[in-house]
């Protein structure tokens, strides 16, 4: 599910806010950089708004946001629905006893580590990202929250990139998979949709 599909106007004046830059980090990478939102306040609190919007009254007690950009986003909306904060990092940046799980890259791998007792089994987790485009990240961040007993309700990303298909992964319906479709039927809420 989309905000665009609900045609809220602050949508808009989201994606305006949103830089592409051509051939960053390396050629032929369309890079989608928030920063330049977060420099406008108004897109900033609209960004943060419409996700609060959503999930205020719905019994989220834990907000994992996803090292680093899900630190910008997740903080604050877990604050306003009075839930609370938990960081999913790279390895070996979080103090104490954690958990991992590593997950596929398009080419490669990578970990995502948290502390052990972060969640308690049946809390209600809400895990936020800025950009969803292989899924193999918000995968790592649900099975990690599932295994310390926590049932995902949904994924929150400012930013999709549909076109970056999961091409390495087994195709669906003989197409790659989407990003979305990498999920396990959970739910994906995005402001922003870039095709």
């Amino acid at each position: 599910m989309s905000a665009v599909i609900d045609e809220d106007p602050r949508v808009n004046g989201i994606k305006t806010k949103i830089r592409v830059v051509p051939d960053f980090p390396k050629p032929g990478i369309m890079f989608q950089d928030i920063t330049t939102l977060l420099l406008d306040p108004k897109a900033f609190k609209d960004t943060v708004d419409l996700f609060v919007e959503r999930y205020k009254g719905r019994n989220i007690s834990v907000v994992a946001g996803i090292e680093a950009r899900g630190f910008i986003f997740g903080p604050p909306i877990a604050l306003a629905i009075g839930a609370k904060f938990v960081p999913l990092r790279k390895p070996k940046k979080l103090p104490g006893e954690v958990i991992s799980e590593e997950y596929t890259l398009e080419y490669g791998s990578d970990c995502l580590e948290m502390h052990v007792g972060a969640v308690d089994k049946g809390e209600c987790a809400l895990v936020v990202d800025d950009l969803i485009a292989t899924g193999g990240t918000l995968c790592a961040a649900m099975n990690l929250l599932e295994r310390a007993g926590a049932e995902v309700v949904e994924c929150a990303c400012l930013i999709e990139l549909p076109e970056l298909k999961a091409s390495h992964l087994l195709p669906y319906h003989g197409y790659p998979l989407l990003g979305r479709d990498r999920l396990h039927g959970k739910p994906l809420y995005v402001l922003v949709e870039y095709l």
